[in-house]
């Protein structure tokens, strides 16, 4: 039986907090080993310090932005711009997040999510002697889909992929490529417990202990897929004005 829930009592996050100790003091001895803990971002931004002065977030976002995905402006000249940030994301606004924090400032994503939840999973192991797993999590938007789920941006000492490949479906049929993204799944329904506004940064599920194993576990960075297998690098009109200019440059001058 699956079974989440959100820890309570857990202070405002600063810069330089210890971060495992305000996990553990919040778990008290609640936590059993296989439990999985998903952290949001923000409070790990927070504790390591990853506020930056910035009276303009646009700047912050094309200061983390690696590669231009899209980018539309809405008729009320709202510009939105999806890019691939320095984590390898693809994400609205490069993750920078301007909700939550002191005016004049954003919020930038940790500079490793996954060393960042090993360290959480390997103090709070150290310090309750219970293994538990620990995701990093962070709200994105899906292609196709209206609306937002979190997702793992960071994991340690959980397996982020449930590999069903060569086994066989209820018809007794081969798996080919089924293979579960669960560290994404967790993350989301991680999120229903925890909300966006109620400060509960952590929850804790519970019933997945055969996801938790080794610190040394791929971590989420895995998930992103490669470049040389990313079928949608480009927005449609992006793509478009791409293709338009190489075949416009491929078309011989006559004089």
């Amino acid at each position: 039986m699956l079974q989440i829930w959100a820890l309570e009592g857990i202070p405002e996050v600063t810069p330089g907090a210890d971060l495992v100790g305000v996990i553990a003091e919040a778990a008290g001895s609640t936590l059993h080993d296989g439990d999985i803990l998903v952290v949001t971002s923000k409070v790990v931004s927070k504790a390591e310090g990853r506020i930056i002065a910035a009276d303009d977030r646009e700047d912050a976002i094309t200061a983390e932005t690696v590669r231009v995905v899209a980018s539309r402006t809405s008729p009320g000249g709202r510009t939105t711009r999806i890019v691939e940030n320095k984590l390898g994301i693809v994400a609205a606004a490069a993750g920078v997040d301007a909700s939550n924090t002191p005016r004049g400032t954003v919020l930038l994503l940790p500079i490793d999510p996954d060393a960042s939840a090993r360290a959480l999973a390997a103090g709070l192991r150290l310090l309750l002697g219970v293994e538990v797993g620990v995701i990093v999590s962070d709200t994105l938007g899906r292609a196709w889909r209206e609306g937002q789920t979190d997702s793992a941006i960071g994991a340690g000492g959980v397996h982020v992929f449930e590999d069903l490949r060569g086994q066989k479906d209820a018809e007794g049929r081969s798996l080919e490529v089924t293979m579960p993204c669960v560290a994404d799944e967790i993350a989301s329904a991680a999120d229903l417990v925890k909300g966006k506004a109620t400060r509960r940064p952590v929850a804790v599920v519970r019933g997945r202990a055969d996801l938790v194993g080794s610190l040394e576990l791929p971590g989420a960075r895995s998930i992103v897929r490669d470049p040389d297998q990313d079928m949608f690098r480009l927005g449609a009109e992006e793509a478009y004005a791409d293709g338009y200019a190489a075949g416009a440059a491929s078309i011989p001058v006559i004089e």
